[in-house]
């Protein structure tokens, strides 16, 4: 099966795609693929000014700029990944209607060239982390699979959006809305533990983005992060992961069904 997926034609239409994607993005650009590295650190900037010089905020967890840095990247390469797959369908209509290719090549090859950018802000917060002399942790080891988990979960909502956008367009405003509150409603800019009400805390660590960031941030930074592990009781610490593994599936059915009408709907 996964031979039959991935065979050579395939392999070649999503590696092409991938390039075509990740030149187009920065065409026209002076500084070109540098805004990969810059835009996540001009961000960083602003918010360290606001939230740490201004207001104080962070002050009692260990080496918290890269903490904070490392919570702005992870959230901007699921905000990024969602944001590019949702139109990535439409924006290849001719290629839909002309040619019979796997749908779901097109976005998965929006999704790749967001783990690109990925990898490449992640160098800068390992450069971070040397300047800041943050201790090698044993559990750095469990990055990859929280980096996989996100991947999975932003994948699953990605096949949603590009499904859901070819019949309707307001997705793409939804959407914006939502990444806009769910940056706010996720402890990136600020520590969970000036969340004073423990069912709150619970309730915002059962989204699988703040338990990914804040396992991450655990993993890499310092153990005084606060984990779901530690909050959920019993059967909610599996929440969050058995939230995208759901996504997922709900969204490969959606897509699977949509498929079919893409080239008469875009």
């Amino acid at each position: 099966m996964i031979t039959r997926v991935f065979n050579k034609t395939n392999r070649a239409l999503l590696a092409e795609l991938v390039r075509t994607d990740f030149k187009l993005r920065y065409q026209g650009s002076v500084l070109g693929y540098a805004w990969s590295l810059l835009r996540p650190l001009l961000l960083f900037l602003i918010l360290y000014i606001v939230f740490v010089r201004f207001l104080k905020i962070g002050g009692d967890i260990p080496h918290f700029p890269v903490y904070l840095l490392l919570g702005i990247v992870l959230w901007n390469f699921f905000a990024e990944m969602t944001s590019q797959s949702l139109g990535s369908i439409v924006n290849r209509g001719d290629l839909v209607r002309k040619i019979r290719i796997p749908r779901w090549i097109i976005v998965l090859s929006s999704s790749i060239s967001a783990l690109i950018n990925l990898f490449l802000n992640l160098l800068v917060v390992i450069l971070f982390l040397f300047i800041n002399e943050v201790d090698l942790l044993e559990t750095t080891l469990w990055l990859p699979l929280i980096l996989l988990e996100i991947y999975v979960f932003a994948l699953g909502l990605s096949l949603f959006l590009a499904a859901a956008f070819v019949k309707y367009r307001d997705i793409n405003y939804i959407w914006e809305v939502i990444l806009q509150a769910g940056f706010y409603l996720t402890p990136i800019l600020y520590p969970i533990t000036l969340i004073t009400n423990p069912a709150l805390q619970k309730l915002m660590l059962l989204n699988p983005m703040a338990q990914a960031i804040q396992d991450a941030r655990y993993a890499t930074i310092t153990h005084q992060t606060v984990i779901s592990r530690q909050v959920l009781q019993g059967g909610l610490k599996y929440t969050p992961y058995l939230l995208v593994i759901l996504v997922l599936l709900a969204a490969l059915r959606y897509f699977r069904q949509q498929s079919k009408f893409f080239a008469e709907n875009i």
